[in-house]
């Protein structure tokens, strides 16, 4: 990665690459599943395995619900199925070309912003009800700018819903998840052995995060915690051993 170049602009464009190679998270739902959905049908996941629980939302119908690093065409439309007025911000051009694909074919309105999470969110103070943002943290060095905004844009008693990295675990194995290669905390911009690595790998720009950070820095805000889960990666020798390497949390707004 050039030195001009923001590690957050290679992280869109990687993902602009691995969505046109068939990525499984960018791959948008079917029009059947979207049916289903209308009828209360539905699961979306904010980890590899393991469905959000339904009263992590409450009733969705009229909630203005933002989904943060969220393209894909794949829990935005479940959310609207359900009633919820949705707002989908992301960076990377393709997964939003999803969610406008989907929105088409399935004829509703959705709110398309393209933003970095990075940066302050293009939002009014107390606009949503709900913030959903699955697994995308791994993708940003710093956790508490964002958490600070999202507590900034949710309305009072509002839901901060979102998966995490648990505690930096899956970047201490090489590919394989059986021998220990890495230290933590794994930060490519300060370590360019760890960047190496993921540039071999065609990984992205990528970082381990401590619990300090991603339920401390949520507390710091103001948050308070309500619920929480943990998840493995659905596959490979951590997952057969049933390590558990993220995380899902559900917080509200004082």
């Amino acid at each position: 990665m050039s030195k001009e170049k923001k590690y957050q602009d290679t992280n869109a464009e990687t993902i602009d690459r691995w969505v046109k190679e068939g990525w499984e998270w960018g791959r948008p739902i079917s029009h059947e599943a979207y049916i289903k959905a209308t009828k209360g049908e539905w699961d979306v996941v904010l980890t590899p395995i393991k469905p959000v629980p339904h009263a992590w939302f409450g009733d969705l119908k009229g909630k203005k619900l933002l989904g943060l690093a969220c393209g894909g065409g794949q829990q935005i439309p479940i959310f609207t199925a359900a009633g919820a007025k949705c707002t989908v911000l992301d960076y990377s051009e393709k997964q939003l070309e999803s969610e406008r694909m989907v929105a088409e074919r399935e004829g509703y309105s959705v709110e398309i912003v393209r933003a970095d999470m990075t940066k302050p969110l293009p939002f009014s103070d107390e606009t949503f009800d709900i913030v959903f943002q699955p697994v995308s943290n791994c993708y940003v060095e710093k956790l508490r700018p964002i958490f600070k905004e999202v507590y900034r844009i949710l309305k009072k008693g509002g839901i901060f819903i979102i998966g995490q990295d648990n505690n930096g675990i899956n970047y201490l194995f090489d590919e394989e998840e059986k021998t220990l290669v890495n230290s933590l905390p794994f930060n490519p911009l300060k370590n360019k052995d760890q960047m190496k690595q993921l540039v071999d790998t065609d990984s992205g720009v990528q970082f381990s995060h401590t619990l300090e950070e991603t339920l401390g820095g949520q507390l710091e805000c103001g948050f308070i915690l309500t619920d929480l889960f943990e998840d493995t990666n659905g596959e490979g020798n951590l997952h057969d051993h049933h390590v558990p390497t993220f995380m899902a949390t559900r917080a509200i707004k004082k």
